[in-house]
């Protein structure tokens, strides 16, 4: 007979995953129906489900609607990244922007516009998964102990070291070739100006690495608990760990080529979606997905709002957001996942 407390927590976790794809819906049309341009539900609605072309419609259509759903790629793409990163490592400060992966994939954007400027988009993204790799080969080389463990301490000191010579790198290759405004202009500005094109050629990278992910949730779960457990239960802890890799790489070069350099995302809402779901990475997952989804939905909408008609940082908005939790993480938990 089959026990009744799995199923009993199934349960639970639908309708938690219902109340948070309510929320992401509401941050959807919110984010759609606010902006510079004074417009309506109503034209949202003609927007999404309508031929209309009218001018306030053609303004959600073309310019919003693109643009927030690269929100919501880089949101899911960062958040799953750094929870995966959080469960391989049993890190709790563990984040694609902090261990230095956005940093690489940076310099390599800076390399590609530098070296190749008539490359394209095609080309700038496979550069950002290059530098995303090499960072972390960098990041988990130096922190790894003799046993080929990782120790918290170590991989954020590695990450914060890594991140600052890569990003001074980018700056020297954006100052030598004198490209500073173009990969300024790409770091802050954020999903500003997202095209369908880039839309269609990068969400494809992010879906396949968020469905890998979700395919080895279970795997992500024991490997958080600890190396023994994981051994002990059969598991291939390497690679399992080879996989989870190329996921993390997979989708930060994907964010990193459509928004530019973003951290504190894969930080912050894999906290939240623990203590919304529980430490289980089956629930873990989805939940940061949709998690961080939503919160570059409404960080995108304050950037676009609160200074209008002028745009603001949406990576300053992030890291304004994102600190502070940093902060509160080291202070409450001192380095040790629980």
């Amino acid at each position: 007979m089959q026990h009744p407390l799995p199923r009993r927590r199934g349960a639970y976790f639908g309708w938690k995953l219902a109340a948070s794809l309510a929320a992401l819906a509401f941050c959807f049309f919110f984010a759609l129906t606010f902006g510079a341009a004074d417009t309506t539900v109503q034209d949202v609605w003609n927007a999404l489900f309508t031929s209309s072309t009218e001018k306030a419609v053609l303004t959600i259509r073309e310019l919003r609607l693109p643009r927030e759903l690269a929100a919501m790629a880089v949101g899911s793409a960062l958040a799953v990244a750094g929870a995966a990163m959080q469960g391989m490592t049993r890190n709790p400060l563990a984040d694609p922007g902090l261990l230095g992966l956005t940093a690489g994939a940076n310099l390599m954007l800076a390399l590609t516009i530098a070296l190749f400027p008539g490359v394209g988009y095609i080309g700038i993204m496979i550069g950002c998964f290059i530098g995303s790799t090499i960072a972390a080969l960098l990041v988990f080389g130096i922190s790894a102990s003799r046993s080929n463990r990782f120790s918290p301490l170590r991989i954020v000191l590695a990450g914060a070291a890594i991140s600052a010579l890569l990003l001074a790198a980018s700056e020297a290759v954006s100052l030598h070739f004198k490209i500073t405004q173009q990969v300024n202009l790409w770091n802050a500005g954020g999903v500003i100006g997202t095209t369908w094109t880039q839309l269609a050629l990068v969400t494809p990278f992010i879906g396949a690495g968020i469905v890998a992910a979700l395919l080895l949730s279970r795997q992500l779960t024991v490997l958080s608990m600890s190396e023994e457990v994981s051994a002990g239960l059969g598991q291939n802890t390497a690679l399992a760990k080879t996989l989870l890799f190329v996921v993390v790489v997979l989708l930060t070069g994907a964010a990193v080529a459509l928004v530019g350099n973003m951290a504190f995302v894969g930080l912050l809402v894999p906290h939240v979606a623990r203590a919304f779901v529980g430490p289980d990475y089956r629930f873990v997952l989805p939940v940061s997905a949709i998690g961080g989804a939503a919160l570059l939905l409404l960080a995108d909408t304050f950037a676009r709002t609160v200074n209008s008609p002028y745009e603001t940082s949406l990576t300053a908005i992030v890291a304004m957001l994102g600190l502070p939790f940093f902060l509160w993480i080291v202070n409450r938990k001192g380095g040790a996942f629980r």
